[in-house]
């Protein structure tokens, strides 16, 4: 077979299946680059004489799963870096099958991992199931056991090389995996930390939308880690004034009481720039940038607006547009989950009395005036989405703010 031919079907499989090709990282080109490098270095290993075990395979479905975070992406990869290199051999069958024996195995364990040590788990499980591919097509004939060795040490060494390795895919694909989310959800991160210090509200609001958040996407399929950790970040922005918002002020004192209804609109809306200039002094993936720009998308910021029209001079104009967030709008469903969440955790907050009645009687209004205002029209939330997301946020939050016994 010519190497090229499975270049070639990535492709079409990217051409044809277009569910594919709207994951923002797993596009041709990175895909490509991967299924290149997997090759080259097969390729050289086998032009130096090296026997085909000694080639690690397993980097490749390891790999692309942490990326990609799809398992049929990965499958499809390996299955190509597999189909080339096994041709490159005197028994391609042999080789092709031991390989995508390994590749299989290491999907299905790596798939969705949050700790290091299952990558490193799974590179020695598959070396073992390897190993027992090759004495299958040997029909139980242990002949050279220094192969079987090696096998297993370069199974396991793939797993190493992999967690070496994957920071710099991160950066290169400009997307981050659940082992890095995990990292980001510490809240020993600087970031974190000067919130908890000097916006303790808005700390404590981004803990809950990361919860509401997982939880939902969870409910609907969609990553709810990603989600959780997009949403400790969302509101980074506020740390430049945190005391013009109201989950940091002190009661009874409200500074913007003392600001004009366009001054306040200004020093609300540029928390979103802020906290993308934050973003990116602080080296966070672009990934999360978009958790920052895109939980309000391009909603209105309505009590000044409808303050600006109380407080209006006869000759004054003032238009909704210049009352609206710059967006854009979310454009996935972990950032459109995410924006729901933040302006249905901050509406049930104020209610005085949190029924349960009360609480899904605001959870309902605001994503109906979130969906009627458009904000959802660019991420693929469907009804039946948006229906167990209501669901989700209402349990939850009758859990959270339910009305207290007074025992005293």
């Amino acid at each position: 077979m010519n190497p090229a031919i499975p270049l070639f079907l990535i492709i079409l499989y990217l051409c044809f299946y277009n569910k594919f090709v709207k994951l923002k990282n797993a596009s041709l080109t990175n895909l490509s680059f991967l299924f290149l490098i997997s090759f080259a270095i097969g390729h050289a290993l086998l032009k130096e004489g090296l026997a085909f075990y000694f080639i690690p395979i397993l980097i490749i479905p390891m790999l692309s799963v942490l990326l990609f975070n799809n398992p049929e992406v990965a499958y499809f990869l390996s299955l190509a870096a597999s189909l080339s290199l096994a041709s490159l051999c005197t028994e391609p069958f042999k080789v092709w099958f031991i390989f995508m024996a390994g590749c299989s195995c290491a999907i299905l364990l790596v798939n969705k991992a949050q700790k290091r040590t299952r990558v490193i788990q799974a590179g020695f499980i598959c070396g073992m199931v390897q190993v027992i591919s090759l004495v299958l097509f040997e029909h139980f004939w242990i002949n050279q056991p220094h192969r079987y060795l090696m096998i297993l040490l370069i199974s396991l060494v793939s797993g190493i090389i992999v967690l070496g390795i994957l920071p710099i895919f991160e950066y290169l694909l400009q997307t981050v995996t659940n082992i890095s989310l995990l990292e980001l959800a510490d809240s020993h991160h600087p970031l974190l930390q000067r919130m908890i210090l000097e916006a303790p509200g808005t700390y404590h609001h981004s803990l809950i939308v990361g919860n509401l958040s997982d939880t939902a996407c969870t409910t609907i399929g969609a990553n709810g880690l990603l989600a959780r950790v997009g949403a400790y970040y969302h509101d980074i922005g506020k740390l430049q004034k945190p005391e013009y918002f109201i989950e940091n002020q002190q009661i009874k004192k409200n500074l913007h009481d003392e600001l004009s209804p366009t001054m306040s609109k200004l020093i609300i809306m540029n928390h979103i720039k802020e906290g993308l200039d934050l973003a990116k002094k602080y080296s966070l993936s672009p990934v999360l940038w978009d958790f920052i720009q895109q939980h309000h998308g391009n909603s209105l910021v309505y009590y000044f607006y409808r303050r600006a029209l109380e407080g209006k001079e006869e000759d004054q104009e003032i238009t909704e547009e210049g009352f609206r967030y710059p967006g854009p709008k979310p454009n996935s469903k972990e950032t459109a989950v995410v924006l729901l969440a933040d302006s249905v955790e901050a509406a049930t907050r104020t209610l005085k009395d949190p029924t349960p009645a009360k609480i899904e009687e605001i959870v309902h209004k605001i994503i109906n005036n979130k969906f009627i205002d458009g904000q959802l029209d660019e991420c693929e939330l469907t009804l039946k989405d948006i229906e167990k997301i209501s669901s989700v946020f209402t349990k939850m939050l009758s859990g959270i703010y339910h009305s207290r016994v007074n025992y005293s």
